[in-house]
């Protein structure tokens, strides 16, 4: 007798009935806050009023603001395309020794937190600052961005079309620009994408290096007349332009398919065997990226330390730091995951329109900038809950609708992963739904959840901003007071929170590229 509860076709794959009540409650919940830094914008555009809006928006100092934004954009991202893309197939194509290794220490520039980065060539070279400056460095601080997602889809391409190709007559130049780039499209876009928004959202690296961003005009306003009309409304312009490049990204990845389809498995990729002039040519790039972004901010600590001597690990705050970080990212970590669980089951055993849309309402509000955010959460607090302003729970709320995108995206690929069927077997066993999700899925889901996990780990470790403004009198955290030591131009004090940040991070980001490299089956 089949059990009312499941009323779904064999082979559909989508349930007919609605999901449980608490899961859809949940889900709807965590939706209706993320929403929260959105109404914010909305609601001080509609208050300003035009003549406000037209004072403070129109005026030199915004279209400054704007002219560097779109420099900073329109000379990076070519750059780290052209170099994140040459990383890739000489990691992943190329017989190149020791590829492996170099694939890990291409991916290790994760672990380094930005604003380490410009800490570690500012005391090297005081003099660096400008454009120049913030396009160097974020080369260097997020390539991997662009590097990682290539790196895997060119290690799981099916050579046949270019030996298809090739067989035309093809030249091995015009195979790649006509037959594996556009298999890399999504690739790609997705990595400019995830820069373009850090970029738009980064403080911290520029504002030790002197370049004016819209973040680090927000901040000063802030700290200067404390939530006033021009944060706002210079968050408004930011929170713009991060919607603008979401549509630009929408547009132009369009609805091509780009899966297999047919019989058989895909063929293993034959690496290219180089000869020894070139393998000592190809291995200059990825060494100057290793030494570049990982040595020196390790010389450059390491320096300090040896300066600061044994002193420098006394200081009691470090410690207390060292200890609050881990308590937040370990309870944001875990909240965060958590949270994002009912909205990845949704999207996956129940692909509804309205399912999608609450999705994607979470990942639009990921792609807004801490500060944003966290203005957000200031404003809203003051108004509306007094007693949460300056909290632990309004913090963890703003780490919450900052990193829910990555565990959720993490969580609907494993759930995805994840057999229906079994679901389906336990509930006609007599399980209710809840002890399901409990026994079966969420336990074959595990792994994709604890990358999620990690993934955020390492995001609020080194989250400045947000935890700037909205953490509690006397909270201190490793990013915290590292930018309190070095705002003070105290680089030795500081040197020990920025390797802590480092040693925090790096052994997280060896297992992603682990996890990322089990997935891709080598």
């Amino acid at each position: 007798m089949k059990n009312p509860s499941f009323k779904t076709p064999l082979f559909s794959g989508v349930h007919t009935r609605s999901p449980g009540l608490v899961v859809f409650t949940l889900a709807v919940v965590v939706t209706v806050f993320s929403l929260l830094p959105l109404a914010f914008v909305l609601q001080i555009t509609l208050t300003s009023g035009w003549d406000t809006i037209r004072t403070l928006l129109f005026r030199p100092r915004v279209a400054e603001l704007l002219l560097n934004t779109m420099l900073l954009i329109v000379f990076t991202i070519p750059v780290n395309l052209i170099i994140g893309i040459g990383l890739a197939w000489i990691t992943e194509r190329t017989a190149l020794p020791g590829r492996r290794v170099w694939s890990l220490l291409c991916t290790a520039p994760l672990g380094v937190p930005a604003f380490i980065q410009s800490y570690s060539w500012v005391s090297l070279l005081p003099g660096i600052h400008g454009l120049s400056a913030a396009v160097f460095l974020s080369l260097l601080a997020y390539l991997p961005f662009i590097y990682l997602p290539v790196a895997a889809v060119l290690r799981r391409l099916d050579p046949e079309l270019e030996y298809v190709a090739a067989s035309l007559g093809l030249s091995p130049v015009a195979i790649f620009f006509r037959v594996i780039l556009p298999q890399m499209k999504l690739a790609i876009l997705g990595g400019v994408l995830l820069t373009v928004l850090h970029l738009l959202a980064e403080y911290g690296l520029f504002a030790m290096i002197r370049f004016d961003s819209f973040t680090t005009a927000i901040f000063d306003q802030f700290q200067s007349t404390f939530n006033g009309p021009a944060a706002n409304m210079l968050a408004g312009v930011l929170t713009l332009i991060c919607l603008l490049f979401l549509l630009m990204d929408l547009k132009i990845r369009g609805k091509t398919r780009y899966t297999r389809i047919g019989s058989g498995v895909p063929l293993r990729q034959k690496p290219v065997f180089l000869r020894l002039h070139l393998v000592l040519l190809l291995s200059l790039l990825p060494l100057a990226l290793v030494l570049l972004s990982l040595g020196v901010p390790l010389l450059s600590l390491l320096r300090w330390l040896w300066l600061g001597g044994v002193e420098v690990w006394h200081q009691p705050s470090l410690w207390l730091a060292c200890k609050e970080t881990l308590e937040l990212a370990l309870v944001g970590a875990m909240l965060t995951t958590i949270s994002a669980f009912p909205l990845a089951w949704l999207s996956v055993r129940y692909p509804q329109p309205l399912y999608r849309l609450m999705e994607s309402c979470n990942y639009l509000t990921g792609s807004l900038p801490g500060l944003v955010i966290a203005l957000a959460l200031v404003t809203f607090t003051l108004r509306m809950a007094p007693p949460l302003y300056q909290t632990a729970v309004t913090l963890q709320l703003a780490y919450v609708l900052l990193y829910l995108p990555r565990a959720l995206i993490s969580l609907r690929a494993g759930i995805a992963q994840t057999p229906e069927e079994l679901e389906h077997v336990a509930a006609s066993l007599g399980k209710s739904p809840s002890r399901v999700i409990w026994l079966i899925t969420l336990r074959l889901a595990a792994p994709a959840a604890a990358s999620g996990a990690a993934l955020t780990f390492i995001g609020i470790t080194s989250e400045l901003t947000a935890t700037l403004l909205l953490s509690p009198l006397g909270t201190r955290t490793l990013a915290t007071g590292f930018w309190s030591l070095t705002s003070e131009i105290d680089y030795v004090a500081a040197s020990p929170y920025a390797l802590l940040l480092v040693l925090l991070s790096l052994p997280l980001t060896g297992f992603l590229y682990r996890q990322s490299s089990r997935a891709a089956g080598i």
